[in-house]
């Protein structure tokens, strides 16, 4: 049990979290006991890593979080090489250098125990740069996180080409999470989606980086958090997280983002499937791709069910209620609307402070940083 200056360091630390429940530190072991929340835990005690949980009983809040040791605490037991590629990655990262990103994140997806270490010491570094940038940017977040996700063939790929290019023409710095599924027999994944984004692929103010599931369901991958915190680290403001093709049930991504926006192509269904509760009631804004065409009828009658649909569904937020759109990524049909949909969206919630806040839930996906290893008391 700490004691009280151990306490009011932390509180120092973190001064926008407001709890009062004293902590408790647990000890991490490597042993797995059947059952359990969370089926992955290992020694922390070479990287200092604690975990501890906050009541405040007043609003009835409740919060995870993870007090890492310092920097130079957890790199005490990194090697000279070692310690030379954490700040080779880490200085590259920040000037904005591609390959430092990919290098970076390809660290963190690694399996391998010892890399993982010397990934959590990364991470730490970044996440202190990102805090000190927040704070010079008047505690506004840094980036536009944006999760894309819909079923198999809505068209994602190729809206995130003809959308991103749209963004890098007006100034801005995007990054593009491409999600593939592997293979449940050989373990190989793909990682086809680039391919379908030959233009944005060389602009140099994106960033594309297709990453494996490995077994991970939700649509997305075991380290799509630490990939999101390491792209708005080089300075990209607006990242794109795209899913791979999900099901009714399969939305993860929604709580690692700002905004949750559903692809959907036409003739999906009728006014019943937008009913089901599910992945539909966690967007923000729901898509009908490949309205052009002989698809255009279809496309409207389909736009039509889901804006009856969305109406009798409970509302995520009291200052946003969901769009339903119809846009083609052939065309550039409502493309520039859907954008301008999106920014008031960010300013409404970045006004009533509730951009970030499922981020904080205790239960949320990326309240579980790195890997899913929290305890809570």
């Amino acid at each position: 049990m700490p004691n009280k200056m151990n306490t009011l360091s932390l509180l120092l630390r973190f001064p926008h979290y407001r709890f009062l429940r004293k902590i408790s530190f647990k000890s991490f072991h490597s042993n797995f006991t059947p059952g359990s929340l969370f089926p992955y835990t290992q020694s922390f005690n070479s990287v200092c890593l604690y975990c501890t949980k906050w009541m405040l009983p007043a609003s009835d809040l409740k919060r995870g979080m993870c007090y890492q040791a310092t920097v130079d605490q957890q790199t005490q037991g990194l090697c000279d090489k070692e310690q030379r590629l954490v700040d080779k990655l880490y200085s590259g990262l920040i000037q904005g250098h591609r390959a430092c990103l990919a290098e970076a994140i390809t660290l963190v997806e690694s399996t391998q125990s010892r890399k993982k270490e010397i990934a959590q010491v990364l991470i730490q570094k970044v996440l202190s740069y990102h805090r000190e940038q927040e704070k010079l940017n008047k505690g506004k977040p840094l980036a536009f996180r944006v999760g894309l996700s819909g079923p198999p063939g809505a068209g994602k790929s190729t809206f995130i080409e003809c959308f991103g290019k749209m963004l890098t023409e007006r100034g801005h710095k995007v990054s593009v999470l491409a999600v593939d599924p592997s293979s449940s027999t050989s373990g190989g994944s793909l990682l086809g989606d680039k391919t379908r984004m030959t233009e944005l692929s060389r602009d140099m103010n994106a960033y594309i980086r297709p990453s494996p599931t490995r077994g991970t369901l939700g649509g997305v991958t075991r380290t799509t958090n630490e990939a999101i915190l390491l792209c708005e680290g080089g300075g990209y403001d607006i990242i794109l997280v795209e899913t791979v093709g999900v099901g009714q049930s399969e939305f993860a991504v929604a709580d690692m983002v700002d905004m949750f926006v559903l692809l959907l192509p036409p003739a999906g269904g009728d006014e019943l499937q937008g009913i089901k509760r599910g992945i539909i009631e966690m967007a923000d804004l729901v898509a009908i791709t490949k309205a052009d065409g002989d698809l255009v009828v279809p496309a409207r009658r389909i736009q039509a069910e889901y804006v009856s649909a969305m109406k009798l569904l409970r509302k995520r937020s009291k200052v946003w209620r969901p769009k339903v759109m119809r846009i083609s990524a052939k065309t550039g049909e409502s493309i520039s609307d859907m954008w301008d949909k999106m920014t008031e969206f960010h300013d409404l919630m970045l006004t009533s402070g509730m951009l970030r806040e499922n981020l904080h839930h205790p239960f949320s996906v990326f309240s579980t940083f790195w890997n899913k290893k929290w305890i809570f008391t």
